[in-house]
């Protein structure tokens, strides 16, 4: 590998996940580094080999990623992109396995919910792995014809293991929504095309407080496109919010709009301002 930093791009997962994919697709001038985990992986950026981060946060069939909401506002990286791509699950096996001798199937268990039907109508077991291509490893090491892997064609082709069936996904828009992050944030020209802003608040715990501070969004027409809350705190008492949302905070409603969250949110934390994806505006995968 090279030691040029600038020439290194961190995932989460092993040589063959989609996250593996969805870097080669947006920079193949970069090397793909592996982590074992998603702290792993911001701590790539921060502190190691790696000049960028590509994180998964939601998908199209299954919802958000777990635990990412929790990590990315601790994660000291700034959000500089985003990526949709188009996820093709193939169910791999060992040379000799079919449709008839396979009984078990493993994968992360997000690609195991977005496949759901499927396993169910060819009466598979399900076994949750800690990622799509470890799990077509694992295949590939018991060369046991029972066992299968629901992965990517490229973990396949990694690990010499064969195609069952290709796209054995229930949802055939199953797309998998990434945001590239860096240590440094970018300034998108307010201007030059479609802007989204990421950011997380908390609200004050008074009645229709959410209500009040996303108001200044309505009032001043700024479109709202994520909104996602989760609990940080035992006591199920403090709710943190996520949004994305279309504009610059340069421009004048959204300034509007910011100021009035500002007003009725215990804290505002802005994530990233980035040149939104083309895949908003015609809804095809990149990848």
């Amino acid at each position: 590998m090279s030691n040029d930093k600038s020439n290194v791009i961190a995932f989460q997962g092993v040589a063959g996940a989609y996250s593996d994919m969805a870097c080669r697709a947006v920079h193949p001038e970069m090397t793909t580094l592996p982590c074992g985990t998603f702290e792993d992986t911001f701590a790539a950026v921060r502190e190691g080999p790696a000049a960028l981060a590509m994180i998964p946060i939601e998908n199209s069939s299954s919802g958000r990623v777990a635990d990412i909401h929790h990590l990315l506002p601790d994660s000291g990286l700034h959000i500089i992109a985003e990526h949709f791509q188009v996820v093709h699950h193939q169910l791999l096996a060992a040379k000799g396995a079919s449709l008839d001798t396979v009984k078990t199937v493993r994968s992360h268990v997000q690609a195991l919910s977005q496949c759901r039907e499927f396993t169910r109508a060819h009466g598979l077991k399900a076994v949750a792995h800690v990622d799509t291509a470890a799990a077509a490893a694992e295949v590939a090491k018991l060369a046991d014809p029972s066992q299968a892997a629901i992965a990517s064609e490229l973990a396949g082709e990694l690990h010499g293991l064969e195609i069952l069936m290709r796209d054995v996904h229930d949802a055939a828009h199953n797309t998998t929504r990434f945001l590239i992050m860096a240590e440094e944030p970018i300034d998108p020209e307010p201007d030059a095309g479609l802007v989204i802003t990421s950011f997380v608040f908390r609200v004050r715990s008074v009645p229709a407080a959410l209500y009040k501070a996303l108001g200044g969004f309505a009032t001043n027409g700024v479109n709202i496109t994520k909104l996602e809350s989760y609990i940080i705190d035992g006591g199920f008492t403090v709710a943190q919010f996520y949004a994305d949302v279309e504009g610059h905070p340069d421009h004048r409603l959204m300034r509007l709009a910011l100021e009035e969250l500002g007003f009725f949110s215990r804290e505002v934390k802005i994530l990233g301002v980035y040149p939104a994806s083309a895949f908003r505006e015609h809804g095809v995968g990149e990848g």
